[in-house]
Protein backbone atom coordinates (compact mmCIF):
# COMPACT_ATOMS: atom_id res chain seq x y z
CA UNK A 1 0.00 0.00 0.00
CA UNK A 2 1.51 3.32 -1.06
CA UNK A 3 1.45 6.52 0.98
CA UNK A 4 -1.63 7.95 -0.72
CA UNK A 5 -3.55 4.75 -0.15
CA UNK A 6 -2.66 4.86 3.54
CA UNK A 7 -3.84 8.45 3.80
CA UNK A 8 -7.02 7.63 1.92
CA UNK A 9 -7.67 4.72 4.27
CA UNK A 10 -7.22 7.03 7.25
CA UNK A 11 -9.65 9.58 5.76
CA UNK A 12 -12.23 6.88 5.16
CA UNK A 13 -11.98 5.43 8.67
CA UNK A 14 -12.02 8.91 10.16
CA UNK A 15 -15.19 9.86 8.29
CA UNK A 16 -16.85 6.62 9.32
CA UNK A 17 -16.02 7.28 12.97
CA UNK A 18 -17.47 10.78 12.78
CA UNK A 19 -20.72 9.44 11.34
CA UNK A 20 -21.27 7.34 14.46
CA UNK A 21 -24.33 5.14 13.89
CA UNK A 22 -24.81 6.47 10.37
CA UNK A 23 -26.88 9.12 8.59
CA UNK A 24 -30.20 7.36 9.21
CA UNK A 25 -29.73 7.30 12.97
CA UNK A 26 -28.40 10.87 12.95
CA UNK A 27 -31.58 11.98 11.19
CA UNK A 28 -33.64 10.11 13.79
CA UNK A 29 -31.71 11.88 16.55
CA UNK A 30 -32.45 15.26 14.92
CA UNK A 31 -36.13 14.41 14.42
CA UNK A 32 -36.49 13.79 18.16
CA UNK A 33 -35.23 17.32 18.84
CA UNK A 34 -31.72 16.25 19.88
CA UNK A 35 -28.25 17.09 18.58
CA UNK A 36 -25.52 14.54 17.96
CA UNK A 37 -22.64 14.06 20.38
CA UNK A 38 -20.21 15.98 18.18
CA UNK A 39 -22.68 18.81 17.55
CA UNK A 40 -23.10 19.20 21.29
CA UNK A 41 -19.36 19.36 21.89
CA UNK A 42 -19.01 21.99 19.15
CA UNK A 43 -21.69 24.13 20.83
CA UNK A 44 -20.12 23.77 24.28
CA UNK A 45 -16.46 24.44 23.52
CA UNK A 46 -14.65 27.40 22.00
CA UNK A 47 -14.61 27.00 18.19
CA UNK A 48 -11.83 24.81 16.84
CA UNK A 49 -10.44 23.77 20.23
CA UNK A 50 -11.76 20.20 20.54
CA UNK A 51 -9.22 17.39 20.35
CA UNK A 52 -10.70 13.92 20.28
CA UNK A 53 -9.19 10.96 22.11
CA UNK A 54 -9.85 7.25 21.40
CA UNK A 55 -11.72 7.95 18.19
CA UNK A 56 -11.03 4.49 16.77
CA UNK A 57 -11.85 2.46 19.89
CA UNK A 58 -14.32 -0.43 19.38
CA UNK A 59 -15.90 -2.86 21.81
CA UNK A 60 -14.50 -6.34 22.47
CA UNK A 61 -17.75 -8.18 23.27
CA UNK A 62 -18.74 -11.35 21.43
CA UNK A 63 -22.07 -12.50 22.89
CA UNK A 64 -25.48 -12.25 21.22
CA UNK A 65 -23.92 -11.51 17.83
CA UNK A 66 -22.68 -8.07 18.86
CA UNK A 67 -19.20 -8.93 17.55
CA UNK A 68 -20.64 -8.46 14.06
CA UNK A 69 -21.50 -4.81 14.90
CA UNK A 70 -18.45 -2.72 15.59
CA UNK A 71 -18.50 1.06 15.21
CA UNK A 72 -15.46 3.25 15.81
CA UNK A 73 -15.87 5.31 18.99
CA UNK A 74 -18.27 2.75 20.47
CA UNK A 75 -20.96 5.17 21.59
CA UNK A 76 -19.04 7.96 23.32
CA UNK A 77 -17.03 10.89 21.96
CA UNK A 78 -14.29 12.00 24.36
CA UNK A 79 -11.46 14.52 24.42
CA UNK A 80 -10.48 17.99 25.57
CA UNK A 81 -10.89 21.59 24.53
CA UNK A 82 -11.38 25.10 25.88
CA UNK A 83 -14.17 27.15 27.42
CA UNK A 84 -13.25 30.86 27.36
CA UNK A 85 -9.66 29.79 26.82
CA UNK A 86 -9.56 27.41 29.82
CA UNK A 87 -8.85 23.69 29.49
CA UNK A 88 -11.78 21.31 30.08
CA UNK A 89 -12.26 17.59 29.46
CA UNK A 90 -15.49 16.41 27.94
CA UNK A 91 -17.24 13.20 27.01
CA UNK A 92 -20.50 13.00 25.07
CA UNK A 93 -22.52 9.80 24.82
CA UNK A 94 -23.56 9.06 21.25
CA UNK A 95 -27.14 7.79 21.16
CA UNK A 96 -26.78 6.84 17.46
CA UNK A 97 -24.38 4.01 18.42
CA UNK A 98 -26.08 1.22 20.40
CA UNK A 99 -28.33 3.83 22.00
CA UNK A 100 -25.31 5.34 23.76
CA UNK A 101 -25.18 2.29 26.05
CA UNK A 102 -22.13 1.81 28.22
CA UNK A 103 -19.71 -0.95 27.27
CA UNK A 104 -16.44 -1.86 28.98
CA UNK A 105 -14.40 -0.01 26.33
CA UNK A 106 -16.87 2.86 26.40
CA UNK A 107 -16.31 3.19 30.15
CA UNK A 108 -12.54 3.01 29.67
CA UNK A 109 -12.72 6.05 27.40
CA UNK A 110 -14.52 8.03 30.09
CA UNK A 111 -12.09 6.80 32.75
CA UNK A 112 -9.15 7.99 30.64
CA UNK A 113 -10.70 11.46 30.47
CA UNK A 114 -11.26 11.51 34.23
CA UNK A 115 -7.68 10.44 34.91
CA UNK A 116 -6.28 13.12 32.61
CA UNK A 117 -8.48 15.74 34.25
CA UNK A 118 -7.23 14.72 37.71
CA UNK A 119 -3.59 14.98 36.63
CA UNK A 120 -4.01 18.29 34.80
CA UNK A 121 -6.36 19.91 37.33
CA UNK A 122 -9.16 20.64 34.87
CA UNK A 123 -12.95 20.24 34.99
CA UNK A 124 -14.81 17.26 33.53
CA UNK A 125 -18.08 17.85 31.68
CA UNK A 126 -20.25 14.87 30.81
CA UNK A 127 -22.96 15.12 28.15
CA UNK A 128 -25.30 12.24 28.96
CA UNK A 129 -27.62 10.59 26.44
CA UNK A 130 -27.67 6.87 27.03
CA UNK A 131 -29.86 3.82 27.27
CA UNK A 132 -27.82 2.64 30.26
CA UNK A 133 -25.68 -0.49 30.63
CA UNK A 134 -25.05 -2.52 27.48
CA UNK A 135 -26.95 -5.73 28.22
CA UNK A 136 -24.81 -7.85 25.87
CA UNK A 137 -21.81 -7.24 28.12
CA UNK A 138 -23.40 -8.06 31.47
CA UNK A 139 -21.19 -7.48 34.49
CA UNK A 140 -18.41 -5.87 32.42
CA UNK A 141 -20.71 -2.94 31.72
CA UNK A 142 -21.66 -2.73 35.40
CA UNK A 143 -17.99 -2.80 36.34
CA UNK A 144 -17.43 0.10 33.95
CA UNK A 145 -20.10 2.15 35.71
CA UNK A 146 -18.64 1.39 39.13
CA UNK A 147 -15.16 2.44 37.99
CA UNK A 148 -16.62 5.77 36.79
CA UNK A 149 -18.47 6.25 40.11
CA UNK A 150 -15.23 5.60 42.00
CA UNK A 151 -13.43 8.27 40.01
CA UNK A 152 -16.34 10.67 40.55
CA UNK A 153 -15.85 10.30 44.29
CA UNK A 154 -12.05 10.66 44.14
CA UNK A 155 -12.38 13.81 42.01
CA UNK A 156 -15.05 15.36 44.25
CA UNK A 157 -13.80 18.64 45.71
CA UNK A 158 -10.62 18.41 43.62
CA UNK A 159 -11.86 19.33 40.13
CA UNK A 160 -15.34 20.58 39.15
CA UNK A 161 -17.54 17.87 37.68
CA UNK A 162 -20.56 18.90 35.62
CA UNK A 163 -23.27 16.73 34.07
CA UNK A 164 -25.61 17.79 31.29
CA UNK A 165 -28.51 15.36 30.82
CA UNK A 166 -29.49 15.66 27.16
CA UNK A 167 -31.54 12.51 26.71
CA UNK A 168 -32.42 9.43 28.77
CA UNK A 169 -30.44 8.58 31.90
CA UNK A 170 -31.80 5.59 33.77
CA UNK A 171 -30.85 2.90 36.27
CA UNK A 172 -27.24 2.88 37.43
CA UNK A 173 -26.42 5.58 34.88
CA UNK A 174 -27.99 8.27 37.09
CA UNK A 175 -25.47 7.82 39.88
CA UNK A 176 -22.49 9.29 38.10
CA UNK A 177 -24.36 12.58 37.46
CA UNK A 178 -25.64 12.49 41.05
CA UNK A 179 -22.03 12.36 42.28
CA UNK A 180 -21.02 15.39 40.21
CA UNK A 181 -21.28 18.99 41.38
CA UNK A 182 -24.02 20.31 39.10
CA UNK A 183 -26.67 18.72 36.91
CA UNK A 184 -28.20 20.47 33.88
CA UNK A 185 -31.33 19.15 32.18
CA UNK A 186 -33.20 20.02 28.99
CA UNK A 187 -36.93 20.53 29.30
CA UNK A 188 -39.08 17.85 27.64
CA UNK A 189 -36.17 15.85 26.10
CA UNK A 190 -34.05 14.73 29.08
CA UNK A 191 -35.09 12.24 31.78
CA UNK A 192 -33.53 10.74 34.89
CA UNK A 193 -34.86 7.91 37.02
CA UNK A 194 -33.61 4.81 38.82
CA UNK A 195 -36.58 2.75 37.64
CA UNK A 196 -38.76 3.72 34.67
CA UNK A 197 -42.54 4.05 34.45
CA UNK A 198 -43.04 0.45 33.26
CA UNK A 199 -41.20 -1.05 36.24
CA UNK A 200 -43.01 1.24 38.67
CA UNK A 201 -46.38 0.23 37.25
CA UNK A 202 -45.50 -3.46 37.56
CA UNK A 203 -44.17 -3.24 41.13
CA UNK A 204 -46.22 -0.50 42.80
CA UNK A 205 -49.14 -0.20 40.33
CA UNK A 206 -48.54 3.53 40.02
CA UNK A 207 -49.25 5.02 36.61
CA UNK A 208 -46.84 7.85 35.86
CA UNK A 209 -45.49 9.33 32.64
CA UNK A 210 -41.78 9.51 31.84
CA UNK A 211 -41.92 13.31 32.00
CA UNK A 212 -43.71 13.45 35.36
CA UNK A 213 -41.42 10.82 36.82
CA UNK A 214 -38.05 12.10 35.74
CA UNK A 215 -38.36 15.14 33.50
CA UNK A 216 -36.44 18.37 33.91
CA UNK A 217 -39.31 20.22 35.60
CA UNK A 218 -39.80 17.40 38.12
CA UNK A 219 -36.14 17.30 39.10
CA UNK A 220 -35.82 21.08 39.16
CA UNK A 221 -38.85 21.68 41.42
CA UNK A 222 -39.73 18.49 43.32
CA UNK A 223 -36.68 16.28 43.84
CA UNK A 224 -33.96 18.92 43.72
CA UNK A 225 -31.78 16.57 41.64
CA UNK A 226 -31.34 19.11 38.82
CA UNK A 227 -29.62 22.44 39.47
CA UNK A 228 -30.33 24.11 36.12
CA UNK A 229 -32.78 23.59 33.26
CA UNK A 230 -32.78 24.94 29.73
CA UNK A 231 -35.51 25.22 27.12
CA UNK A 232 -33.31 23.52 24.51
CA UNK A 233 -29.86 21.97 24.20
CA UNK A 234 -28.10 25.12 23.01
CA UNK A 235 -29.50 27.20 25.90
CA UNK A 236 -28.50 24.49 28.37
CA UNK A 237 -24.94 24.23 27.08
CA UNK A 238 -24.58 28.03 27.16
CA UNK A 239 -25.59 27.85 30.83
CA UNK A 240 -22.77 25.36 31.40
CA UNK A 241 -20.36 27.89 29.87
CA UNK A 242 -21.78 30.61 32.12
CA UNK A 243 -21.28 28.46 35.22
CA UNK A 244 -17.69 27.79 34.21
CA UNK A 245 -17.01 31.55 34.23
CA UNK A 246 -17.60 31.64 38.01
CA UNK A 247 -15.62 28.60 39.16
CA UNK A 248 -11.91 27.68 39.17
CA UNK A 249 -10.40 24.78 37.27
CA UNK A 250 -9.41 22.96 40.45
CA UNK A 251 -9.27 23.25 44.24
CA UNK A 252 -5.79 24.82 44.23
CA UNK A 253 -6.78 27.79 42.08
CA UNK A 254 -8.77 30.91 42.76
CA UNK A 255 -11.98 31.53 40.80
CA UNK A 256 -11.55 33.52 37.58
CA UNK A 257 -11.75 37.29 38.11
CA UNK A 258 -13.02 39.82 35.60
CA UNK A 259 -12.37 43.52 35.19
CA UNK A 260 -15.14 45.30 37.08
CA UNK A 261 -16.65 48.32 35.37
CA UNK A 262 -19.38 48.61 38.04
CA UNK A 263 -18.19 51.13 40.70
CA UNK A 264 -17.23 49.38 43.92
CA UNK A 265 -18.43 52.32 46.04
CA UNK A 266 -21.78 52.59 44.26
CA UNK A 267 -24.45 53.91 46.62
CA UNK A 268 -27.93 52.43 46.19
CA UNK A 269 -30.45 54.75 47.82
CA UNK A 270 -33.27 52.42 46.75
CA UNK A 271 -31.99 49.78 49.19
CA UNK A 272 -33.08 51.98 52.10
CA UNK A 273 -36.69 51.23 51.17
CA UNK A 274 -36.46 47.47 50.43
CA UNK A 275 -36.88 46.11 53.97
CA UNK A 276 -40.39 47.09 55.17
CA UNK A 277 -40.98 48.85 58.48
CA UNK A 278 -43.61 46.22 59.31
CA UNK A 279 -41.60 43.16 60.46
CA UNK A 280 -44.32 40.81 59.20
CA UNK A 281 -44.44 42.19 55.67
CA UNK A 282 -42.64 40.12 53.01
CA UNK A 283 -40.15 41.45 50.46
CA UNK A 284 -38.00 39.91 47.75
CA UNK A 285 -34.41 39.30 48.88
CA UNK A 286 -33.36 39.28 45.21
CA UNK A 287 -34.09 43.03 45.18
CA UNK A 288 -31.12 43.37 47.54
CA UNK A 289 -28.93 40.80 45.77
CA UNK A 290 -29.28 42.37 42.33
CA UNK A 291 -28.48 45.85 43.66
CA UNK A 292 -25.23 44.90 45.38
CA UNK A 293 -23.60 42.55 42.83
CA UNK A 294 -21.70 43.53 39.68
CA UNK A 295 -23.99 44.56 36.82
CA UNK A 296 -26.96 42.65 38.31
CA UNK A 297 -25.52 39.42 36.89
CA UNK A 298 -26.72 36.62 39.19
CA UNK A 299 -26.56 32.93 38.22
CA UNK A 300 -29.14 31.41 40.53
CA UNK A 301 -28.77 27.71 41.35
CA UNK A 302 -31.93 25.59 41.85
CA UNK A 303 -34.29 28.58 41.51
CA UNK A 304 -37.41 26.39 41.51
CA UNK A 305 -36.51 24.10 44.43
CA UNK A 306 -36.93 25.19 48.06
CA UNK A 307 -37.42 28.84 47.02
CA UNK A 308 -37.40 29.94 50.69
CA UNK A 309 -33.64 30.08 50.32
CA UNK A 310 -31.73 31.61 47.40
CA UNK A 311 -28.30 30.35 46.32
CA UNK A 312 -26.17 31.28 43.35
CA UNK A 313 -23.03 32.82 41.90
CA UNK A 314 -22.26 36.46 41.28
CA UNK A 315 -19.31 38.85 41.15
CA UNK A 316 -18.53 41.62 43.55
CA UNK A 317 -15.69 43.91 42.58
CA UNK A 318 -14.91 41.53 39.69
CA UNK A 319 -14.41 38.52 41.96
CA UNK A 320 -16.61 35.44 42.11
CA UNK A 321 -18.74 34.93 45.23
CA UNK A 322 -21.32 32.41 46.34
CA UNK A 323 -24.49 33.94 47.74
CA UNK A 324 -26.75 32.26 50.30
CA UNK A 325 -29.84 34.24 51.26
CA UNK A 326 -33.09 33.58 53.07
CA UNK A 327 -36.10 34.55 50.94
CA UNK A 328 -38.84 36.30 52.99
CA UNK A 329 -41.13 36.22 49.92
CA UNK A 330 -41.51 32.42 50.36
CA UNK A 331 -42.58 30.89 53.69
CA UNK A 332 -41.24 34.05 55.38
CA UNK A 333 -37.71 32.75 54.67
CA UNK A 334 -37.87 29.89 57.21
CA UNK A 335 -35.37 27.07 57.11
CA UNK A 336 -36.86 23.65 56.40
CA UNK A 337 -35.56 20.25 55.30
CA UNK A 338 -35.19 21.05 51.61
CA UNK A 339 -33.76 24.54 51.97
CA UNK A 340 -31.20 23.37 54.55
CA UNK A 341 -29.90 20.57 52.31
CA UNK A 342 -29.95 22.84 49.24
CA UNK A 343 -27.88 25.55 50.90
CA UNK A 344 -25.54 23.12 52.69
CA UNK A 345 -24.40 21.46 49.49
CA UNK A 346 -23.83 24.84 47.83
CA UNK A 347 -21.80 26.09 50.79
CA UNK A 348 -19.60 22.97 50.65
CA UNK A 349 -19.02 23.40 46.91
CA UNK A 350 -17.96 27.02 47.38
CA UNK A 351 -15.68 26.06 50.25
CA UNK A 352 -14.08 23.23 48.26
CA UNK A 353 -13.29 25.58 45.36
CA UNK A 354 -12.18 28.71 47.21
CA UNK A 355 -15.24 30.81 46.46
CA UNK A 356 -16.04 33.35 49.25
CA UNK A 357 -19.49 33.19 50.81
CA UNK A 358 -21.83 36.15 51.20
CA UNK A 359 -24.80 35.31 53.42
CA UNK A 360 -27.90 37.53 53.63
CA UNK A 361 -30.06 36.71 56.63
CA UNK A 362 -33.75 37.22 57.24
CA UNK A 363 -34.90 34.07 58.99
CA UNK A 364 -37.69 33.69 61.57
CA UNK A 365 -36.50 30.20 62.53
CA UNK A 366 -37.05 26.60 61.45
CA UNK A 367 -40.38 25.51 59.99
CA UNK A 368 -42.51 23.88 62.70
CA UNK A 369 -44.79 20.89 62.22
CA UNK A 370 -44.91 17.11 62.39
CA UNK A 371 -43.98 16.70 58.71
CA UNK A 372 -40.70 18.51 59.33
CA UNK A 373 -39.93 16.76 62.60
CA UNK A 374 -40.74 13.30 61.26
CA UNK A 375 -38.78 14.07 58.11
CA UNK A 376 -35.66 14.79 60.16
CA UNK A 377 -35.41 18.58 60.25
CA UNK A 378 -32.98 18.20 63.15
CA UNK A 379 -30.36 16.37 61.10
CA UNK A 380 -31.09 18.24 57.86
CA UNK A 381 -30.84 21.63 59.57
CA UNK A 382 -27.59 20.41 61.11
CA UNK A 383 -26.20 19.89 57.58
CA UNK A 384 -26.30 23.63 56.96
CA UNK A 385 -24.81 24.35 60.36
CA UNK A 386 -22.05 21.85 59.68
CA UNK A 387 -21.33 23.24 56.20
CA UNK A 388 -20.95 26.83 57.40
CA UNK A 389 -18.89 25.85 60.45
CA UNK A 390 -16.56 23.68 58.36
CA UNK A 391 -16.05 26.27 55.60
CA UNK A 392 -12.68 28.04 55.70
CA UNK A 393 -13.24 30.48 52.82
CA UNK A 394 -13.99 34.15 53.63
CA UNK A 395 -17.50 34.36 55.13
CA UNK A 396 -19.32 37.70 55.08
CA UNK A 397 -22.74 37.84 56.73
CA UNK A 398 -25.37 40.58 56.64
CA UNK A 399 -28.56 40.45 58.73
CA UNK A 400 -31.23 42.48 56.97
CA UNK A 401 -34.12 41.82 59.35
CA UNK A 402 -35.03 38.74 61.42
CA UNK A 403 -32.43 36.42 62.86
CA UNK A 404 -34.27 34.36 65.45
CA UNK A 405 -33.31 31.37 67.55
CA UNK A 406 -31.12 28.57 66.32
CA UNK A 407 -31.54 29.80 62.75
CA UNK A 408 -29.51 32.90 63.71
CA UNK A 409 -26.67 30.62 64.77
CA UNK A 410 -26.88 28.47 61.65
CA UNK A 411 -26.79 31.29 59.08
CA UNK A 412 -23.04 31.93 59.20
CA UNK A 413 -23.12 33.74 62.54
CA UNK A 414 -19.98 35.02 64.26
CA UNK A 415 -20.14 32.01 66.56
CA UNK A 416 -19.61 29.45 63.79
CA UNK A 417 -16.80 31.27 62.06
CA UNK A 418 -18.28 34.28 60.29
CA UNK A 419 -15.37 36.61 59.49
CA UNK A 420 -17.31 39.84 59.10
CA UNK A 421 -20.85 40.07 60.45
CA UNK A 422 -22.92 43.15 59.68
CA UNK A 423 -26.53 44.18 60.20
CA UNK A 424 -28.99 46.78 59.03
CA UNK A 425 -30.62 49.02 61.64
CA UNK A 426 -33.80 47.01 60.84
CA UNK A 427 -32.20 43.78 62.12
CA UNK A 428 -33.94 41.84 64.90
CA UNK A 429 -31.64 39.40 66.67
CA UNK A 430 -33.33 37.45 69.42
CA UNK A 431 -34.27 33.99 70.67
CA UNK A 432 -37.69 34.43 69.10
CA UNK A 433 -40.11 37.11 67.92
CA UNK A 434 -41.58 39.57 70.45
CA UNK A 435 -45.11 38.09 70.41
CA UNK A 436 -43.93 34.55 71.05
CA UNK A 437 -41.45 35.65 73.69
CA UNK A 438 -44.05 37.58 75.68
CA UNK A 439 -46.48 34.66 75.55
CA UNK A 440 -43.83 32.39 77.07
CA UNK A 441 -42.52 34.92 79.58
CA UNK A 442 -45.92 35.88 81.02
CA UNK A 443 -48.06 32.79 80.20
CA UNK A 444 -51.28 34.73 79.55
CA UNK A 445 -51.10 36.75 82.77
CA UNK A 446 -51.20 40.11 80.99
CA UNK A 447 -54.17 42.09 79.74
CA UNK A 448 -54.26 43.03 76.07
CA UNK A 449 -52.90 46.52 76.79
CA UNK A 450 -50.17 45.17 79.08
CA UNK A 451 -49.20 42.59 76.47
CA UNK A 452 -48.98 45.25 73.76
CA UNK A 453 -46.69 47.35 75.97
CA UNK A 454 -44.60 44.30 76.85
CA UNK A 455 -44.16 43.48 73.16
CA UNK A 456 -42.96 47.04 72.48
CA UNK A 457 -40.57 46.84 75.44
CA UNK A 458 -39.18 43.47 74.26
CA UNK A 459 -38.69 44.76 70.75
CA UNK A 460 -36.76 47.77 72.02
CA UNK A 461 -34.54 45.63 74.26
CA UNK A 462 -33.92 42.56 72.15
CA UNK A 463 -35.38 42.81 68.64
CA UNK A 464 -32.67 45.06 67.30
CA UNK A 465 -29.00 44.76 66.33
CA UNK A 466 -27.58 46.89 69.12
CA UNK A 467 -27.50 44.29 71.89
CA UNK A 468 -25.56 41.89 69.62
CA UNK A 469 -23.28 44.74 68.48
CA UNK A 470 -22.51 45.69 72.08
CA UNK A 471 -21.31 42.11 72.66
CA UNK A 472 -19.16 42.06 69.52
CA UNK A 473 -21.34 39.49 67.75
CA UNK A 474 -22.10 42.07 65.06
CA UNK A 475 -19.00 43.88 63.77
CA UNK A 476 -20.77 46.80 62.16
CA UNK A 477 -24.26 48.20 61.71
CA UNK A 478 -24.57 49.71 58.24
CA UNK A 479 -27.05 51.68 56.19
CA UNK A 480 -28.65 49.63 53.40
CA UNK A 481 -27.40 52.08 50.77
CA UNK A 482 -23.79 51.22 51.70
CA UNK A 483 -24.22 47.44 51.36
CA UNK A 484 -22.25 46.89 48.16
CA UNK A 485 -19.24 48.92 49.26
CA UNK A 486 -19.15 47.42 52.76
CA UNK A 487 -19.33 43.81 51.56
CA UNK A 488 -16.69 44.30 48.85
CA UNK A 489 -14.36 45.96 51.37
CA UNK A 490 -14.90 43.01 53.72
CA UNK A 491 -14.17 40.59 50.87
CA UNK A 492 -10.96 42.48 50.03
CA UNK A 493 -9.93 42.45 53.68
CA UNK A 494 -10.43 38.69 53.99
CA UNK A 495 -8.96 37.83 50.58
CA UNK A 496 -5.75 36.36 52.05
CA UNK A 497 -7.55 34.47 54.82
CA UNK A 498 -5.61 31.41 55.95
CA UNK A 499 -7.48 28.94 58.07
CA UNK A 500 -7.47 25.17 58.24
CA UNK A 501 -9.48 22.74 60.32
CA UNK A 502 -7.94 20.14 62.62
CA UNK A 503 -6.21 17.24 60.81
CA UNK A 504 -8.62 14.38 60.17
CA UNK A 505 -9.53 11.79 57.61
CA UNK A 506 -12.90 13.50 57.15
CA UNK A 507 -15.75 14.73 59.30
CA UNK A 508 -19.04 12.93 59.84
CA UNK A 509 -21.64 15.32 58.42
CA UNK A 510 -25.19 14.37 59.51
CA UNK A 511 -26.40 12.87 56.22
Amino acid sequence: MDLKAKFDQFDKLNQQAELGGGTERIEKQHSSGKKTARERIEMLLDPGTFHEIDKMVTHRATDFGIDKQKIAGDGVVSGYGNIEGRLVYVFAQDFTVFGGTLSRTNADKILKIQELAKKMGAPVIGLNDSGGARIQEGVESLAGYADIFYNNVLCSGVIPQISAILGPCAGGAVYSPALTDFIFMVEKTSHMFVTGPEVIKTVTHEDVSKEDLGGAVTHASKSGVAHFTGSDEETTLMMVRELMSFIPSNNMEEPPAKICSDPVDRIEIALNEVVPVDPNKPYDMKDIILKIIDEEHFLEVQPHYAPNIVIGFARMGGKSVGIVANQPAHLAGVLDINSSAKAARFVRFCDAFNIPLVTLVDVPGFLPGTAQEFGGIIKHGAKLLYAFAEATVPKITLITRKAYGGAYDVMSSKHIGGDVNMAYPTAEIAVMGPDGAINILYRGKLSDDEKANAVIDYREKFANPYRAASLGYIDEIILPQETRFKIIEALNMTHNKRKSNLPRKHGNIPL
